[in-house]
């Protein structure tokens, strides 16, 4: 018989508690764990279509959270986050992070241009993705995401092609004439 998946929620409360425990223990403190979880929560529930720039707005809805403009990005900014007992604390919630031996780990950046000058975290940031009608340096957000690759099955398969749209092919075009090829990446080569 197929053993049952844990319940989503408390799957949720085994990573909050133990992340909310790392704040100290006054008002203040208690205050501040209550709110970094409500903001994961908000983060990763689908309750908009751009989620970091609605976490007040999914915190009001969704948990009835009365919170000033201000006073949640001086929270979001405060210098003193417990970030280094945050990181330990989440390191320790991951059962088995070694792969092989090794720990494989994805960093990724991403850029959210911005229009007005009183944005929390705004600056120019040079976006290597730019295109040519793009400006190199928008005034934008820079998020850097770090993630924990794990294998599966032995290996990680990463493919990427040039996918051309049905159109072109049928006129024939040159550039369209070309056979993709794959290219297949096995981390045990390196």
């Amino acid at each position: 018989m197929k053993e049952k998946a844990p319940h989503s929620m408390f799957i949720l409360r085994d990573i909050l508690t133990p992340l909310q425990a790392t704040f100290s223990d006054n008002k203040l403190g208690r205050e501040r764990a209550h709110w970094f979880a409500l903001t994961l929560l908000s983060v990763i529930m689908p309750f908009t279509s751009s989620m970091t720039s609605n976490l007040l707005r999914s915190l009001q809805a969704l948990f009835g959270l009365a919170l000033t403009r201000r006073r949640f990005y001086t929270f979001m900014a405060s210098p003193t986050l417990p970030w280094s007992r945050l990181w330990l604390s989440l390191w320790d919630l991951i059962p088995a992070p070694l792969t092989d031996g090794r720990l494989v780990l994805l960093l990724d950046d991403s850029i959210n241009p911005k229009v007005g000058r009183k944005i929390f975290g705004c600056e120019s940031i040079f976006d290597h993705a730019a295109k040519a009608n793009q400006s190199k340096y928008p005034w934008a957000q820079n998020v850097v995401a770090v993630g924990l690759l794990k294998s599966i099955k032995g290996r990680c398969r990463w493919r990427f092609g040039f996918i051309s749209r049905t159109k072109p092919l049928r006129r024939k075009r040159a550039t369209s004439k070309k056979a993709v090829k794959w290219c297949l990446f096995k981390p045990d080569q390196y």
